[in-house]
């Protein structure tokens, strides 16, 4: 069977994806415009999730007065580093995503009934696709020459009581976004190898 021909992306945008890719730490100042904030979105809401069930929320805080409450709340190595970022992304889900499913899953409307009622069943595809939505965002961010500092150092618990209380929302992780500058870069870390991180059986 011969391989088929592929239409890889080119080197520099796999590069710029993933290969150069880095965590930053420091961002210019830079203000992001928020019409950019909506191309970021409109890229990543096309990302597959199950059933199609979109259960990501995206907060993005971009006044000093949305940072302010966000920054409290923070881990002591992250809060100077998000207060300083031009736009902070709470990657939050939707534990109500399955309400949505009319509109989302048209063809089989009745799959709500799945989580409606299974609140754990509900809470792990929430996070789980939530999760891989948030991942989606950040490789738009990418794609669009922005970058991208995830954290995971905040007080979950705090968080949803400052932004989320009385609602279905609960936030995943913090992640900073803007233009990286090389201010308190770390050094490339290394990655498993092939060999060691997977399998083909």
């Amino acid at each position: 069977m011969t391989e088929r021909t592929r239409n890889a992306l080119p080197t520099a945008s796999l590069d710029r994806l993933f290969r150069t890719a880095r965590t930053y730490n420091a961002f210019d100042p830079s203000a992001i415009p928020q019409a950019l904030l909506h191309e970021m979105y409109e890229l990543a809401k096309w990302g597959p999730t199950a059933s199609n069930g979109n259960p990501a929320r995206f907060v993005f805080l971009v006044s000093d007065e949305a940072k302010a409450r966000l920054a409290p709340h923070m881990s002591s190595s992250n809060r100077p580093k998000t207060l300083a970022a031009p736009v902070n992304v709470i990657m939050a889900y939707d534990l109500n995503f399955w309400e949505r499913t009319p509109f989302l899953f048209p063809h089989k409307p009745e799959s709500g009934s799945w989580f409606s009622g299974n609140p754990q069943l509900a809470q792990e595809n929430a996070l789980r696709n939530g999760s891989l939505q948030a991942a989606y965002l950040m490789m738009a961010a990418r794609s669009l020459g922005l970058d991208c500092g995830p954290m995971s150092g905040f007080k979950e618990q705090a968080v949803n009581d400052e932004f989320f209380k009385d609602t279905n929302l609960r936030a995943n992780f913090i992640c900073n976004i803007g233009y990286g500058t090389n201010e308190n870069l770390f050094p490339r870390l290394p990655r498993l190898p092939f060999e060691e991180a997977c399998q083909i059986l």
